[in-house]
């Protein structure tokens, strides 16, 4: 006999916190006392296998990574453009008027607050560290790293280092940071949306399978998929704040003569940590919105200061090449299978490393961006989250990428050689950005101001990516609890800076990155679940598109018979 939908869900929920038992005192209140032990002992457990081994273990992590990507790069490729072509479809479809809530329900945050957390969240201090680097990794010919630097442009015709080269240098760019790394965030944040606020189930990464296991994922299969997750997140924050303060530390010597050693980043690590974790304790509504609106007024203000203070109309000129070469080209070129050896090397070294990045972050940002994005509709969500901040980061790249590549082709000892390429090719990457700022300000008060700025902006986005990862697996932690107890917010926010610390100071931030790209095999087979059970839903809800009824009166997901 089938139940109501409401009383389903109800009734499930009921069950999971009769079965999950959220500890309701102790030192574990309001928390899963399981997960969060076994979590915790995981996270202890690999830190010090990776710091005390870090060699060994940046071998295997190396070894894995690399198996994966020859193996199943194919694979990362295909299940890319087919969370595009879902994109796509829920746009254009009639399931695109659904609300991530009940029909009466309104967004809880104005549009300008909205893409300003889904853009620092999900991007961070990615596009600073990479912004420059990645253009001039693709204009250079050398093959310094064994595979050619941009097979793309090389099958164009463009081999010698030149206008045209450089545009497919930014294309190339764009590529990877475009439609199809978006697409993964707009899957999962969309799942966990749908089933948290429509389907009246926990903000977890285990709802999101409930189509097919139904209750079971209040247990065992429900409890890994969620652990996966924190520690997905933790060891993604992680890995970023160890990038980022090396970047950090290059600018506060730029700027006060600091020096950039270990110290210096460990105090970075510290105070990042303590502002992270206030940031969080005052909740998305505060904290984490306010500081994320400040970086987009930042950001637009330097943006602005390379724009018109470098070589405008021949960075426009480009930038409004290479985008159009994008547009036209990005489903080609996400289906391309070279042959030989070396394009092959390159697509894995780069474009298979990027979308294993992408996944491998997606549980966290995806649940943050959902986090944030009641009361939307699916419509409003898939557009709002695949084209506002990819439109912003192609802005960013366009101008940042540009300068540099300009200050490349017209250097006054000939084309290649203003020095940006050399630091790249010797991986000195947290250096190219103020390289690259020096080109355009020099050095006097101009280029101090814009440098400041360089290094307000790593902080800020990094806080902002700390700050929602904390707020992420403790809402996890917490089977969804959209507030959680402020003392894990707490707790998880330190831990996270000294898995950060402790691998500096190792050296098993690399071998953590590589980890952390490798499990991204298994995290994609959760996301296509997640997509199935999403569609599985939408098509199942027939009755309640039909009548324009809310989320309360659908069918649901699956009948108790």
């Amino acid at each position: 006999m089938s139940s109501t939908p409401q009383e389903g869900f109800e009734a499930a929920e009921t069950r999971m916190f009769k079965a999950e038992k959220l500890a309701p005192s102790g030192p574990f209140k309001g928390m899963h006392k399981g997960m969060t032990i076994s979590s915790s002992l995981m996270v202890l457990v690999f830190v010090f296998f990776t710091g005390v081994n870090t060699e060994f273990a940046g071998e295997i992590f190396g070894s894995v990574r690399s198996w994966i990507e020859v193996t199943f790069g194919w694979y990362y490729m295909v299940t890319i453009v087919f969370l595009i072509a879902v994109c796509v479809f829920i746009v254009f479809s009639r399931f695109g008027s659904v609300r991530l809530g009940d029909d009466d329900s309104r967004p809880d945050f104005t549009n300008f607050a909205w893409f300003s957390m889904l853009f620092s969240a999900g991007i961070g201090i990615g596009i600073l560290f990479f912004g420059v680097a990645e253009p001039i990794f693709y204009l250079d010919n050398s093959g310094a790293f064994g595979y050619p630097n941009n097979p793309y442009a090389d099958m164009a015709g463009a081999e010698a280092i030149g206008y045209d080269r450089a545009v497919d240098a930014l294309r190339v760019t764009f590529f990877h940071w475009g439609f199809h790394g978006w697409a993964v965030y707009v899957i999962v944040g969309m799942s966990l949306a749908y089933f948290a606020y429509r389907k009246k189930l926990p903000l977890a990464l285990r709802s999101a399978l409930y189509p097919f296991i139904g209750d079971r994922i209040y247990g065992p299969i429900g409890h890994m998929v969620d652990i996966f997750g924190v520690l997905g997140c933790v060891f993604g924050v992680a890995t970023s704040l160890g990038l980022g303060v090396s970047q950090m530390s290059v600018g506060l010597e730029r700027l006060f003569g600091i020096d950039p050693g270990i110290s210096t980043q460990l105090t970075l690590i510290a105070l990042i940590t303590i502002i992270s974790i206030l940031s969080a304790l005052s909740g998305v509504g505060r904290g984490i919105r306010i500081i994320s609106q400040w970086n987009i007024i930042v950001s637009i203000i330097v943006v602005a200061l390379f724009l018109f203070g470098g070589p405008t109309g021949w960075v426009l000129g480009a930038f409004g090449s290479a985008v159009g070469d994008y547009l036209a080209n990005f489903i080609q070129m996400g289906l391309w299978f070279p042959e030989e050896e070396g394009p092959a090397n390159w697509q894995n070294g780069w474009t298979v490393f990027y979308w294993g990045w992408w996944l491998a972050w997606a549980p966290f940002v995806g649940l943050f961006i959902a986090r944030i994005s009641r009361g939307r509709t699916l419509r409003e969500f898939v557009i709002g989250v695949l084209l506002v901040p990819t439109t912003i980061i192609f802005v960013w790249l366009g101008i940042f990428g540009g300068t540099a590549l300009y200050q490349e082709l017209t250097a006054s000892s000939g084309v290649g050689t203003a020095g940006i390429i050399d630091l790249v090719n010797a991986w000195n990457l947290p250096e190219a950005l103020f390289a690259n700022a020096d080109g355009i300000f020099g050095n006097g008060a101009l280029g101090w101001i814009v440098s400041a700025m360089m290094v307000f902006l790593l902080m800020s986005w990094f806080v902002t990516s700390s700050d929602s990862g904390i707020v992420v697996l403790t809402t996890i932690l917490s089977l969804g609890n959209e507030d959680p107890p402020k003392t894990f917010r707490v707790f998880w926010g330190v831990v996270v800076g000294l898995v950060a610390a402790a691998l500096l100071v190792a050296g098993g931030l690399s071998a953590l990155q590589t980890a952390n790209i490798a499990a991204a095999l298994p995290l994609s087979l959760v996301i296509i679940l997640m997509t199935l059970g999403v569609l599985k839903s939408l098509f199942n809800d027939v009755s309640g598109l039909g009548k324009g009824t809310g989320g309360d009166n659908e069918t649901p997901l699956v009948k108790d018979e």
